[in-house]
């Protein structure tokens, strides 16, 4: 075992569906600089180009709504062999379960869940045909612990590491590992809410071992894991980056 290439990608070709900003936007430049050619793919088809710029090399971009079915089938067939898919894209509505719209839990199990199936699917028939692939989708530690106004993201984010898990049993047996990361609190576009509070935004940071908030590049490391050797025995697993937040109290710091 050469374990200086442990963690290499060369000659893999990656695609990272939300490349287009925070998480995503890091996964596929932590990707790249470690030698796979990767596919940014986003709804967004400006950002998703800038990110395919700042990787360098044969990297591009796609255009790709993951709300739309026919796309995702579409763009597993145009993509050609893929060998890393990396998905992160997710909506959040803070409401509490009584004050829900039907609409609302449409919306957001539509993005974080079905959407998330679909690309699995899509993707993951051919990694089985081919006999080789890493999915990695994205959880979060609301798929463990939830607080007040997050139930439904919480248990689309649940549900998620279960579709995975299944995954994991179903495409094993090919070669195709599938696992899930469950980030903590990270400065995404998507908890730009909770910065604009202060006392929300520190009581955040002060639940965590680390006391701070992660930012997105201090994910992508679990992203080049799993994606590459160093993690193939593993599977069907959960990587936890949540500075501590999952594994403390962090209510009250006792004096002894």
């Amino acid at each position: 075992m050469d374990y200086s290439q442990l963690f290499r990608l060369d000659g893999r070709r990656a695609v990272v569906v939300g490349a287009g900003s925070g998480i995503g936007r890091e996964a596929a430049l932590a990707l790249a600089a470690h030698g796979a050619s990767v596919v940014c793919a986003d709804r967004d088809g400006d950002t998703a180009a800038a990110t395919a710029e700042a990787c360098g090399g044969s990297a591009s971009s796609y255009v790709l709504d993951v709300l739309d079915s026919a796309a995702v089938l579409a763009s597993a067939a145009a993509l050609g062999d893929v060998d890393v898919l990396v998905f992160t894209a997710a909506v959040n509505v803070r409401k509490r379960l009584l004050d829900y719209t039907v609409e609302e839990y449409d919306r957001v199990l539509n993005l974080n869940l079905r959407a998330s199936f679909e690309l699995v699917r899509a993707f993951g028939r051919g990694m089985v045909d081919r006999g080789r692939g890493s999915i990695i989708g994205f959880s979060s530690i609301r798929g463990q612990t939830v607080e007040p106004g997050q139930g439904v993201y919480a248990a689309t984010k649940a549900g998620l590491i279960q579709l995975l898990r299944t995954a994991a049993a179903e495409f094993g047996p090919a070669g195709v590992r599938a696992n899930a990361i469950a980030p903590g609190v990270v400065e995404t576009p998507l908890t730009a809410q909770i910065k604009q509070q202060p006392e929300w935004y520190a009581a955040y940071a002060n639940k965590s071992a680390l006391a701070r908030w992660a930012t997105p590049s201090e994910i992508a490391g679990a992203v080049v894991f799993l994606a590459s050797d160093a993690a193939s025995y593993v599977t069907g697993s959960v990587l936890t980056v949540d500075g501590g937040w999952t594994a403390i109290d962090g209510r009250f710091d006792p004096p002894a």
